[in-house]
Parts: structure tokens; sequence; C-alpha cells
């Protein structure tokens, strides 16, 4: 009983001595410092390595929810029943400890209700874990593009597009303006947005992000990102800037309004870079020959994403001075979304006038013509909408 005791104890303490070995490797003193300054906080939660096999069936293929040149990402379900998303390293790679502890200083900065939310870590194990909460209908990347799966994706009409666009928008606006430190995402594309079970946006993927001081407007810089996406000027220069990521989001403002690829290896040389193409036929006033034709079934939808576009083109501009703030983007969706329930909201009433009257006056006389965009124009219409609003409040 004695040597069987013995045995025991020693390997307890070598796989405690091993579990320490692997916190201090993936970063663990550099978290605690954190965690300290910061003060406690309920996503400082560490999980034990066990409780996060067990939630993967020990990280089984079935399980895997996605994969990327840095890690696997799998579902897992905690004792009471909670579903969550497990972030996991690539084995052996120490080049990708540095992102998942600068994913987790980023995602503590940040308390937004596009943003994924980091629920805790674990780093006693060979690999960092990161662990998130579940978000259920995959990436906007997989509904636009339709990727071959079990269960196709639904189409998605233009209405959620754009407010999916707004949200990401109000977002990334918050990363740049509104965090405790200025945050730049670096990496923003379709696959990074995640989709809820109504189909609100979830900001992703923080393991390229950086953490701006607020006295510097601008900083030098490895490449990082996605092909397609990349802010050309950044690509030239080495400097990175918020602007960087109004690019990328110009990008993804373009694939929604196209249905197409950021990039693409068919076609002739001049539609494989989608933002490139997307422009040259904006100046040529072609935009009709790229917009998802799905989407153009009436005269408030086609208003929209002709402003849309006019947007999508301003954020791909070469000079990044020349693109506007994600504050000001995300103003200007805000502004397309209530135009559109507004104009919508006059039609419906407008079909009801041919049939109810009252007193003689039609219903529209009520409220007055303002509605229709063929009588005074978009910007009126803006105007009236916003006059309208500030006034609910």
């Amino acid at each position: 009983m004695f040597i069987w005791w013995s045995f025991w104890a020693f390997k307890q303490r070598k796989t405690a001595k091993m579990r320490e070995k692997y916190f201090k490797q993936n970063g663990g003193n550099l978290l605690q410092q954190l965690s300290k300054s910061r003060g406690h906080s309920e996503n400082d939660k560490i999980f034990a390595a066990e409780e996060l096999e067990k939630a993967t069936a020990n990280f089984h293929d079935s399980r895997i929810l996605g994969q990327g040149g840095q890690a696997t990402v799998y579902k897992g379900t905690l004792p009471g029943g909670r579903v969550v998303a497990i972030k996991k390293s690539r084995i052996g790679d120490q080049s990708q400890v540095e992102p998942f502890i600068n994913e987790i200083m980023v995602l503590y900065q940040i308390n937004h209700r596009h943003v994924v939310k980091l629920l805790g870590c674990c780093l006693e194990t060979p690999v960092p874990l990161l662990v998130y909460e579940f978000v259920t209908h995959g990436s906007l990347f997989d509904h636009i593009h339709d990727v071959a799966s079990a269960a196709p994706r639904s189409f998605l009409p233009w209405e959620t597009r754009l407010r999916i666009a707004t949200e990401t928008a109000e977002a990334l606006a918050y990363l740049h303006s509104a965090a405790s430190v200025p945050i730049l995402h670096r990496d923003v594309k379709l696959a990074n947005i995640l989709l809820d079970e109504n189909y609100n946006a979830k900001v992703s993927d923080f393991g390229a992000s950086r953490l701006v001081p607020s006295d510097q407007a601008q900083m030098t810089t490895m490449l990082q990102g996605t092909f397609g996406y990349l802010d050309p000027e950044c690509m030239h220069t080495g400097q990175l800037t918020e602007k960087s990521d109004v690019y990328s989001f110009g990008v993804v403002l373009i694939e929604l309004l196209t249905g197409r690829k950021a990039l693409c290896c068919e076609g002739s040389q001049e539609q494989k870079v989608l933002a490139k193409y997307f422009v040259s036929l904006m100046k040529e006033d072609r935009l009709q020959y790229i917009i998802d034709g799905r989407m153009l079934d009436n005269e408030v939808k086609i208003e929209q994403l002709k402003e849309v576009a006019d947007l999508a083109a301003q954020c791909v501009r070469v000079k990044g001075e020349e693109r506007p703030t994600m504050k000001e983007v995300a103003h200007e969706l805000e502004g397309l979304q209530a135009m559109g329930r507004y104009q919508w909201g006059k039609r419906s009433l407008q079909a009801e006038e041919s049939e109810y009257l009252l007193g003689g006056e039609e219903l529209g006389n009520i409220y007055g013509d303002y509605g229709t965009s063929s009588s005074i124009g978009y910007d009126s219409i803006k105007n009236q909408v916003a006059f309208e609003l500030e006034g609910a409040r």
C-alpha cells in the first residue's frame, strides 16, 4: 500500500510540475499580471484541462466547428449543459502562443453586444485554449457564399444583410473610438463575423488585433490579415491605422452587395480582386452588372443598394486619409436602415390609401407626402426620418 501511495504522490507531483511548465510557457504569468492590473472579472475564469477534454469528447474531430491557419475551434458542452466554442492553438507551434495571449488581452478590454464574448481560458495544456460563447448560426461567409455543408444555408435578404453590416460597423466603431484603449482588429472579413440565433452580428477572432495607445495614431507592423481584404496602403507603407479596418469593412460591404468572394481565381484578370473590380464598375456606372440580382426587386431597395455601394467605394479608396472613419460609416448605415424602415412603412400606408378614406381625405394626406423618394428626394427623406427619430427620443 505504501508503495502504491508513493507512486501516486510522485505522479501527482509530476503532473503538477508539467501543468506549471505549460502555464508559464503559454503566457500564464503575463495573464496574471493583466488580471491584477484590471481587477477581478467574471471573464478571468480558468478552466481545468479535464473539464474541456470532457466537454469536447477529448477534442474529437466530430466536434470541430472550424479550422484556420492559427487554430481549430471545437464545440463543447460544459457541466450544466452550457454550449461553448473552444479555440485550440496548433499543436507544437509556439509561434501561436503570443497571438492567443494577445487575443485574451484584447478581449478583456471589450464589452459590446456585437463582439463575441470570451468566457475564460486554460493554459495548463501543451497549447493554450480559449473558451467563448457559442454562436449558433456560423459565419457570415457561410451564408453569403453558401459553402458546402450538411445543412445548406438560407438566403439572407437585403434587409438582414444591411442590419448585419450596421451591427458590425457599430462594433468596429466601438473598438476604434469607445473602448478603454483603442483597438485595431486587423482581420475584418466575412469569416470573422458570426451570427447568433437571431442573425445578430458577433465580431470574432482578435488574434491579430492590436491595442493602440491614445497618443499613437498609427503604428508600424508586419503585414497580417487575409488577401482580398488587406489595406493596399498598409501593404505599401507598413503603417497600420484604423483606416485599415475601414478598408477591410468596405470589402465586406461589397461582398454583401454582390454575393461574390473578396478574392476569386475564376473569371478575367480584372475580376480577381473584388474591391478593384467593383470600383471600376462604379466609375463606369455599371453597378447593375455586379449587384446580387436576387435583391433587385423594388425601388426602395435599389435606392439603398446604390447608397451602400457608394459608401463601400469610399471605404476602399487607396489613400487611407480619404476613407471615412468607422464611426461615420456606422452612422451612415444606421441612417440608411432607418430610411428603409420608414419607406417600407410609407409604402404599406399608400397601399391602404386606395381602399380606405377618412372623411373624404386620404390617409396619406394626414401624414403629408414627404415619404416618397420621387417627390422630394433621398436627402429630404433621410432628414425627415432623423427629425422624427429625434422627436421620438
